[in-house]
């Protein structure tokens, strides 16, 4: 039986087309309900005492049914219902189709085609990455001693992807003797990746071909041995490292370790200064780490400090200390320094003591200098001293708001830091600093490849939005100037605001195509995220995640109170955890919105953290909690999009998804929009696409998934009555 019924039906005939009857509290207005209806098959599930019915449990389908030479009965329905969705969509928006196609070529074209990025000096090799005109995919290179050298192209991706709708290049990593390179590629989108292994002198492709990693490998300092991460065949957990010996077959590789807690992940890497291997094991609230000489890989890890619950950490090498970045006795983490000979937490010293103000994000070390990333009052600060303490300032920035960052510094005996900048108005920008003399040099400013662009041309605020309990939530925002702040004008509200991710203010030549046409863009700098500080994450997740969603709300609100925009021209945007703050904020007040882009969407929040065999739910329990609790079951349930869709009236809806998504599956947004159908009162547009080749990150290549950005982009300018 076909479950996907393509529908355009008047109330009348509502319960023929699959459409329930109205809620008694609705209007008498009739509703037309069109795009694919869905079977409804009652799924009863029953915990902690509660039932919860999903109707449309039947769209998901396990990896087996999806990766089938033939497809089953199952796996065909639910194939003909994203293919419906996605030919309603089409049809939907075919009045837009040119405009669509103008906007990518309007987006596309403002990026340098023929580019590389600024080159970095490792090991006595100058690296870089760039692209030519025509091509979707870099070619990574290398040039000998000096830039002026002739160039080694050691993977030319263009010609790797050819026949492929999907690739990726992951991890990459030179061998100490420059001669061999090890990278990872994945062809699926389900971010698990083969290694190879290419001698960089000969060009030769050698037999050790490596399947289902993380993407990446740490060399050992012989040359020839490499450590890298498996994962969980059905979770996605990075759950093993293992060590690999340059012409062995894979088969005999030796694990050297495995996280058995389903709560946390591994991984590996060397230090800066090439002294240690270290392999980190690590949760949302908990951190170990364990190292070796990496000159001897064939000897023992050393703890430095076993795990415990609440305890973080994070590991550099200096000297004959290990530098430790550490939240123990300090919400807002400090630096704390112990001997390799008793790293243990017994003997930590405090390098920078805890402050109440100040977030320490993490750190670089040089031979003579300590680069300090810390933030305060939402704004990162890069702090410069020196090991003897006689230099100590920290650098200098214009922008309202902006966000610096320390970029790729390798070298370890240089007085050179190269760092990051970008603000809403500033194109991202790579900076060389001497610390020394103070001295800045811009290496490089994204081009903008649009004569009418110039920084001055925009403005940029930062705003405090208060929200319900008090809390003053900062608002970064840009428009065009002359743009006419009266309250009509539209608006597009971006936010995340989970795993203590910080959405700093930075520059965007795509977002241009909405400055230019009236728009003003902000981003909510919402709790969940951490630009606040320690306390900004913490009062955003768990009991606490629905701060996340008033914060949001609340800004919103603020936003029109101030006058720059107003309900009727207001649209918000959110992807992945992002994608789940669209699905809470829709249910919570629809009415505030007239538009909204929900991307690759986290909704069914409940049933994917009791199932633990879903890639990333065992090691999100500290995120959101561990619904097997009771308590954290009927919180969830409170807030989860999917268990929330309610006969009202919501705003205007894209829901874009993945098919090979690993991390949210797509049947959480099919799902999602099949309710929604079903259960919402307005003639609002409800579209969804699911990219059937894509997964998490959308299309590969360097242009294709701005087709998906002109595609969002067009539904939210049509409901402006803008079509060019």
């Amino acid at each position: 039986m076909n479950r996907v019924i393509i529908a355009f039906c008047a109330a009348a005939t509502l319960v023929a087309c699959g459409q329930v009857e109205k809620n008694d509290t609705t209007s008498m207005e009739e509703k037309v309900v069109k795009g694919p209806v869905a079977e409804k098959i009652a799924k009863e599930m029953t915990i902690h005492g509660d039932t919860r019915v999903d109707d449309y449990f039947w769209m998901r389908l396990s990896d087996e049914q999806k990766n089938a030479d033939v497809a089953d009965d199952q796996t065909q329905n639910v194939l003909d219902y994203l293919n419906a969705e996605n030919s309603y969509r089409e049809s939907e928006m075919k009045d837009t189709e040119e405009f669509q196609e103008n906007l990518y070529n309007e987006i596309v074209g403002r990026i340098k085609k023929t580019d590389e990025s600024v080159p970095s000096k490792v090991d006595g090799y100058w690296y870089y990455t760039r692209y030519e005109e025509g091509k979707e995919y870099p070619f990574f290179c290398r040039k000998k001693e000096s830039i002026e050298a002739e160039e080694e192209v050691m993977l030319d991706v263009p010609a790797m992807a050819e026949g492929y709708e999907y690739y990726q290049v992951g991890g990459r990593s030179v061998s100490p003797d420059n001669s061999m390179m090890v990278y990872g590629v994945d062809t699926v989108s389900r971010r698990e990746y083969t290694l190879y292994v290419k001698n960089l002198e000969t060009g030769e492709l050698y037999a050790d071909v490596i399947p289902k990693t993380t993407g990446g490998a740490t060399w050992a300092n012989d040359n020839k041995t490499l450590l890298y991460t498996k994962k969980d065949p059905v979770t996605l957990r990075s759950s093993q490292i293992y060590k690999h010996v340059l012409g062995t077959d894979s088969s005999e590789d030796q694990m050297i370790y495995e996280e058995k807690d389903e709560t946390f992940s591994c991984f590996v890497y060397k230090t800066k200064s090439k002294k240690y291997l270290i392999i980190g094991s690590v949760a949302t609230e908990s951190a170990e780490y364990s190292f070796l000489d990496a000159d001897n890989p064939n000897g023992e890890f050393k703890m430095i400090q076993p795990r415990v619950n609440g305890l973080e950490y994070s590991v550099a090498h200096y000297q004959n200390d290990f530098y430790i970045v550490t939240n123990k006795d300090a919400k807002n983490f400090k630096l704390v320094k112990a001997p390799i000979s008793a790293p243990g937490m017994d003997q930590w010293k405090d390098v920078i003591e805890h402050r109440d103000d100040v977030l320490l994000e993490g750190i670089e070390i040089f031979k003579d200098y300590l680069v300090i990333e810390e933030r305060k009052n939402g704004l990162t600060e890069l702090h410069i001293t020196t090991w003897d303490g006689n230099t100590d300032y920290y650098m200098e920035f214009q922008d309202p708001a902006y966000t610096s960052y320390t970029g790729y510094n390798p070298e370890f005996d240089t007085k050179t830091l190269r760092y990051g900048y970008s603000s809403m108005t500033t194109p991202n920008s790579t900076y060389d600093f001497q610390m020394d003399s103070k001295e800045r040099e811009l290496l490089k400013q994204q081009e903008v490849m649009d004569p009418t662009f110039a920084p001055e041309n925009y403005i940029s605020e930062r705003l405090m939005a208060k929200a319900t309990d008090g809390t003053l939530v900062p608002i970064s925002l840009v428009y065009q100037k002359g743009t006419k702040l009266d309250g009509n004008n539209p608006l597009l509200l971006y936010g995340y605001g989970s795993y203590g991710a910080s959405m700093d203010p930075y520059f965007s030549s795509v977002r241009l195509s909405l400055l230019n046409r009236g728009f003003v863009y902000a981003i909510a700098h919402i709790r969940g995220g951490q630009e606040m500080g320690r306390h900004w994450y913490e009062d955003g997740k768990k009991l606490n995640k629905i701060n996340t969603f008033t914060d949001f709300i609340d800004c919103g609100d603020f936003l029109v109170q101030q006058g720059y925009t107003s309900p009727d021209h207001m649209y918000a945007m959110g992807g992945s955890a992002g994608g789940l703050l669209m699905g809470a904020i829709i249910n919570m007040k629809p009415e505030l919105w007239n538009g909204v882009v929900a991307a690759v969407p986290f909704v069914d929040v409940v049933s994917t953290m009791l199932d633990e065999t879903i890639p990333l739910t065992t090691g999100e329990f500290d995120e959101w909690g561990n619904p097997k609790d009771e308590e954290y079951y009927n919180y969830i349930k409170s807030y989860s999009p999917y268990d929330n869709v309610t006969a009202q009236d919501y705003p205007n809806l894209l829901i874009t998804t993945g098919y090979w998504d690993s991390q949210v599956q797509y049947w959480e947004p099919a799902k999602w929009c099949a309710k929604l159908r079903e259960v919402k009162t307005d003639n609002n547009q409800l579209f969804m696409y699911c990219n059937m080749e894509a997964g998490h990150g959308g299309a590969s290549g360097r242009f294709r998934r701005f087709r998906e950005t002109a595609m969002e982009y067009a539904f939210i300018l049509r409901l402006e009555g803008i079509t060019k």
